[in-house]
């Protein structure tokens, strides 16, 4: 018997490779195969070709156009390399399910509004974590850092945050943390795709697909040709 169950990707090819990664996705979440089921590394490079790569979440992927959502500060490194070369890669691997997916493409900045509406989703500890942390710049001590989010608290008025603070979830009355300007999301615009499926004694099942993207004119879109799809060997 086949251990991984005779998984193999869909025949024929279907014509959209992200309506397949959406549903490998929500499977994950449903049986909960690890912690974070959107766990994706997020590659980037620098002006000096300098590549480097870390764990961003994903937080959706959207249909029909084609792109994946993801959140963080503007002015981190990632968000740095981003904004001198928009050009980046992604994986999403649930081992559990022996699948994966690799993405490439283009990423911009989601419109402020959508920024907004999430980070109001957020717990408001997180929200004054995002104004007391400048990200990926050094910091003398983990207890300047502590500083830095009490302070930060104290601006908007919540209860202390921290390790001998405030544990409770619920927004304070009447208290208002708003959006930093240098904190929002991405979207990933795709135009390489590859899904993987785990094969018995290594051989695993690949495809590629490919599609040209141009830009129009809101800077948070591009017009997308159809997919191109080509099997691949392990």
């Amino acid at each position: 018997m086949n251990p991984l169950n005779a998984q193999t990707l869909p025949d024929p090819l279907p014509s959209d490779p992200l309506q397949v990664a959406e549903t490998w996705l929500k499977q994950a979440y449903d049986e909960q195969v690890q912690p974070n089921p959107n766990a994706m590394t997020l590659a980037t490079v620098a002006a000096n070709g300098q590549p480097s790569a870390r764990i961003v979440l994903c937080k959706d992927i959207v249909l029909p156009e084609g792109y994946l959502q993801f959140y963080t500060n503007y002015e981190s490194r990632k968000g740095a390399e981003m904004a001198a070369c928009a050009r980046v890669a992604a994986v999403i691997h649930w081992d559990a399910l022996h699948r994966q997916v690799r993405i490439e493409g283009f990423v911009v900045h989601a419109p402020a509004r959508e920024s907004d509406d999430y980070f109001q989703s957020r717990p408001w500890q997180s929200r004054v974590g995002a104004w007391a942390s400048h990200q990926s710049q050094p910091v003398g001590s983990r207890a300047q850092l502590i500083e830095q989010l009490r302070a930060a608290g104290r601006r908007f008025g919540t209860p202390p945050v921290g390790p001998d603070g405030s544990d409770g979830d619920e927004s304070p009355d009447g208290i208002a943390v708003p959006r930093p300007p240098n904190w929002g999301g991405y979207r990933l615009w795709a135009d390489s795709v590859e899904l993987w499926v785990e094969g018995e004694f290594r051989i695993h099942d690949r495809a590629r697909w490919t599609r040209t993207l141009t830009a129009i004119g809101d800077s948070h879109s591009f017009q997308a040709s159809p997919w191109h799809v080509q099997r691949l060997q392990p």
